[in-house]
């Protein structure tokens, strides 16, 4: 193990079960958890975040070792799994709990996020604006424990057909 403090990250791209699996199964990532982060509710259920009245994205909270795998190479792989242009919703799942969305955890993390969401829309990739927003963290609230590694503990790795 190395010697460098496991550093966490967390992203709102859609789905949990679908962003957390993609980033468990990367090398330098230690842990994963589902949860709600970004609302105004404490200690919020799924149903609560469903209603849309919370606030929260349903976020992946990644702890990692940096010396093993960059910020950079999360933010990467935050930007090649989802549909960044979409507002407040992935897919056939919409509300503001699917927005896309980065919390970051220090200025180190704000200044790559925005450097990696401006070099995105600058790439020509998408069409539409990057609809990403990039905000500072806040209380990182666990989801119910059915909904954590969802898709593994059903021998799924993904949620699309």
């Amino acid at each position: 193990m190395s010697s460098v403090s496991p550093s966490v990250a967390t992203f709102g791209a859609g789905c949990f079960w679908g962003v957390e699996e993609v980033y468990r199964q990367l090398p330098g990532v230690l842990s994963t958890a589902v949860g709600y982060m970004g609302g105004t509710k404490a200690h919020p259920t799924y149903e609560d975040v469903c209603t849309d009245k919370t606030g929260h994205a349903e976020v992946v909270q990644v702890t990692y070792d940096p010396s093993v795998i960059a910020y950079d190479r999360l933010l990467e792989i935050f930007w090649a799994n989802h549909n960044p242009t979409q507002v407040n919703r992935q897919g056939p799942d919409v509300g503001t709990q699917y927005r896309s969305v980065i919390f970051f955890h220090d200025e180190a993390q704000r200044i790559a996020a925005e450097t990696s969401k401006q070099a995105l829309a600058s790439s020509g990739k998408w069409k539409a604006p990057i609809a990403t927003h990039i905000v500072p963290a806040t209380t990182f609230w666990p989801a119910e424990e059915y909904h954590q590694q969802y898709l593994a503990k059903r021998g799924m790795s993904s949620c699309h057909l």
